[in-house]
């Protein structure tokens, strides 16, 4: 089969188009013949050297796939040949073909485009698991995103709304907040402008989903309600920052940072499951869609990158077999 490989750490270039031995499935794995994948921040810091694959995952980026089913592993069940689905990867997906760990495995919501449906596993587990698995947002509630318009931000943007909170989102141009706000954010605010602490107003939010990092940390403690909650899903502003214990304790706050790539294949599992119960009803009636800015030939894995890079986009970057 065919993959992209990663020549050497460094720019878009060293993506390569390249053979690659087919994988097969194992004991609870699936193999699905890939027919989309999607680009993740995760991908480009991979390609750069700074984020391996954690061990015995599949060394292509790739953390999300759709397609069918072309051969079922032993000890799986409730999976058959033919069926198509999408998948959350610890790797593989810029591939023609991936080994799945069934437990990993989403059925295409109806009414999604198979293409489309790769633009889902990645963006929903993240913001399922954090926003409301572990920050447990709350009909009521206010829910602060930073990078609203970012494939992370679209789905929090709709997931927020669906369950009842106020929206209220950070991105960095009027295009960009104009898409935040036909996809129900209740109040848009440009970075480049305004200050976010402000804009959120003097109670706060109870929900911060972030991913600057050591930039926003003491401006975000700020922004917190009472009881608030700030989760650091990525470290784009980053790693290092000082952390004012007063604040923190006079607001008797919480911060989480979390990763979903490494966790153990039961911790996925239950994330997908909680999806797939939650979640998928919400799309296959309308509520809930995926975001497609651009849909690249895998191929072109290299100017999808160049795109990511840009930070031009809108939503989610695919990439078609």
């Amino acid at each position: 089969m065919r993959a992209i490989t990663i020549s050497e750490p460094g720019g878009p270039e060293v993506l390569v188009w390249s053979e690659v031995p087919d994988p097969a499935p194992g004991d609870g794995e699936v193999l699905v013949e890939v027919a989309a994948s999607a680009v993740n921040r995760a991908d480009l810091l991979q390609r750069q050297g700074f984020y391996n694959p954690p061990p015995g995952a599949s060394p292509y980026p790739g953390l999300e796939c759709s397609g069918r089913i072309v051969a079922v592993g032993t000890g799986v069940s409730g999976w058959a040949v033919g069926e198509e689905v999408c998948a959350l990867l610890s790797g593989g997906g810029y591939a023609e073909r991936v080994a799945v760990p069934a437990g990993q495995l989403l059925p295409v919501p109806k009414g999604v485009d198979l293409v489309e449906a790769a633009a889902l596993p990645e963006v929903v587990c993240t913001v399922w698991a954090n926003v409301f698995m572990l920050a447990h947002l709350r009909p009521g509630e206010t829910l602060l995103v930073h990078g609203g318009s970012s494939g992370i931000g679209t789905m929090a943007i709709q997931l927020g709304k669906a369950i009842g909170a106020m929206v209220a989102v950070t991105a960095g141009s009027a295009e960009k907040l104009e898409a935040c706000r036909a996809l129900g954010a209740d109040a848009l605010i440009n970075y480049r402008e305004q200050d976010f602490v402000e804009a959120v107003g003097p109670n706060g939010a109870d929900v911060i989903l972030d991913v600057i990092g050591a930039k926003y940390l003491d401006r975000n403690l700020d922004a917190l309600a009472v009881n608030g909650r700030l989760v650091v899903i990525g470290m784009q502003g980053g790693v290092t920052a000082e952390l004012n214990l007063g604040k923190l304790m006079a607001k008797r706050a919480a911060i989480v940072a979390t990763s979903l790539r490494a966790r153990p294949l039961d911790e996925k599992a239950a994330i997908v499951a909680a999806v797939r119960e939650h979640v998928w009803p919400l799309l296959e009636n309308g509520r809930v869609l995926p975001v497609v800015d651009r849909v690249f030939p895998l191929a072109d894995a290299a100017e999808a990158h160049r795109l990511m890079e840009s930070s031009t986009h809108i939503g989610k970057i695919l990439l078609q077999v």
